[in-house]
């Protein structure tokens, strides 16, 4: 890359710069998949190809896409998505393309300096500028939301260049104009700001042009400006979103009062209510809660000890479900249909700490499933609101019926989800976050089912694979008892008939 019109102290910074970058391993790794990603998500006739083709070349992030695609949110019917092809048919290539740069950016330089926590500090910051910026994008109805993720989360390629690849001048920076001052130390200390550092890096990698466009600081005037055109648009959401990111970092109230402070400063040149912009800078904070890992705003230390309490928790419950199987097998030639389903209901209650778990059974005169037993806080009170109709209705409980699989739904919810919810439900259960449904079928017709319910106060769950398997057992237990009982009962009638 040429660096004429740099000063020779800037020169020295540059070439120093890409001397560390060979001793150490390119980046372009990450630059590579920026322009991959841009590509497949701008592509016209043939991006979802494009867009299978570029998560398949990346193991990680094929895994994190099919995790995705098979969530509660997605596969609320009990489809297993196994292709990349279908999840992106599904998830659609925006969310992709967000999901692939924010991974790309953490993994990438993470895994060359596992150690730099001041690197990781910046790699976060930028992620959550791009959070920050898509939320604003959608609130704002742009068309094109994916080059304001991108532009915003290069807004910090200088800072992550210089604390990944230059550490020593990282900390002559801080030893100059002190801990946060690092951008304002700059010009003295490399010769060039930040920005221009960053932007002599995207050059370096050959990035496109509305991205080099889209990664210049934008400073909002004093008075009410005009909203701007839309090259110096992107370059302005790029520059709040950024602002808003280090504003957010801390969670703390100097950070809240700046968030403020930005949003009114940078309203009428994006042309965006505040109140937008606030709204979608709150939905941002929470994703980067959950995605993080060392922000403050992530709380990590809590997150660390409620991970560790939810694997011992989980761990003890697998434990007292194998117990119930053993004892469902046990007592299988002698129980009746209703003891196995007390045995079953019991398990899975105290097996998945189910904040509720219901047994409803199927009345073929009545034409009604009615829950019949309950456990958890208020179950018993809700007992006779738990019926509906036997006639199939497009919901999330006669999908699990008509299927014969497990159902588990993550996040009940979500908005989008609200259609798949039946009436009853959402008159009694609303105040579930994630439920589990086990259909109980023989011969091919549903007989009942058990529900079991997760509250807001019981940790983000997924069920593993030895839980679907240990689930499954336990339906056929209890499915095992009824077609005996069905068979003796219709041994019974032929005996009377002969």
């Amino acid at each position: 890359m040429a660096s004429t019109h740099y000063s020779k102290h800037a020169q020295a910074t540059l070439s120093l710069l890409w001397e560390r970058v060979r001793q150490r391993g390119d980046m372009p790794g990450f630059a590579k998949a920026i322009s991959a990603i841009l590509g497949a998500m701008r592509g016209e006739d043939e991006h979802e190809f494009n867009m299978t083709r570029t998560v398949l070349s990346d193991p990680v992030l094929t895994n994190k896409v099919l995790k995705l695609a098979n969530s509660g949110m997605y596969s609320a019917f009990g489809q297993r998505i196994n292709t990349v092809s279908k999840a992106v048919l599904v998830l659609g290539t925006e969310a992709i393309g967000h999901l692939a740069l924010g991974l790309r950016l953490i993994e990438e330089l993470t895994n060359l300096s596992p150690d730099s926590t001041i690197a990781h500090v910046e790699m976060e910051k930028a992620v959550l500028a791009g959070i920050v910026a898509q939320q604003v994008a959608v609130e704002a109805r742009v068309r094109e939301p994916e080059e304001a993720v991108v532009c915003s989360m290069l807004h910090g390629l200088g800072r992550m260049m210089v604390t990944f690849y230059m550490p020593d001048r990282w900390a002559m920076l801080q030893k100059h104009g002190g801990v946060g001052s690092e951008d304002a130390a700059a010009p003295e200390v490399l010769g060039l700001t930040m920005e221009e550092l960053g932007r002599a890096t995207a050059e370096h990698w050959h990035l496109p042009g509305n991205v080099l466009a889209g990664m210049r600081v934008i400073e909002p005037a004093d008075d009410s400006p005009a909203p701007l055109a839309a090259g110096d648009w992107l370059a302005a959401i790029s520059t709040m979103s950024s602002t808003c990111a280090g504003a957010l970092w801390a969670d703390d109230e100097a950070g809240a009062a700046r968030v403020l402070d930005i949003t009114r400063r940078y309203s009428g040149l994006l042309g965006i209510e505040e109140n937008t912009i606030l709204g979608a800078i709150d939905k941002a904070r929470a994703i980067a809660a959950v995605d993080l890992t060392i922000a403050p705003l992530a709380k990590p230390a809590e997150k660390r000890a409620k991970a560790a309490q939810t694997v011992r928790m989980r761990a003890e419950g697998n434990r007292i479900l194998m117990s119930g199987v053993s004892d469902m097998r046990d007592s299988l030639p002698s129980a009746s249909p209703g003891q196995m389903m007390t045995m079953a209901l019991e398990t899975v209650f105290q097996g998945l700490s189910f904040s509720r778990a219901f047994a409803f059974l199927r009345n073929r005169k009545e034409r009604v499933y009615s829950a019949k037993m309950g456990f958890g806080e208020g179950s018993k009170e809700l007992l006779a609101e738990l019926t509906f109709e036997d006639i199939y209705e497009p919901n999330v409980f006669h999908a699990a019926l008509n299927s014969d699989r497990v159902i588990f739904i993550e996040n009940a919810k979500d908005p989008k989800f609200a259609a798949k919810l039946p009436a009853w439900w959402k008159k009694s259960l609303s105040d579930s976050r994630s439920f589990v449904i086990l259909p109980l079928c023989s011969g091919g017709q549903p007989v009942g089912f058990i529900y079991g319910d997760w509250d807001e106060s019981f940790p983000s769950i997924a069920l593993s694979q030895t839980e679907f398997s240990l689930l499954n057992d336990i339906r056929a237990l209890v499915v095992r008892a009824v077609e005996r009982r069905q068979q003796s009962d219709a041994a019974a009638v032929s005996t009377r008939a002969a």
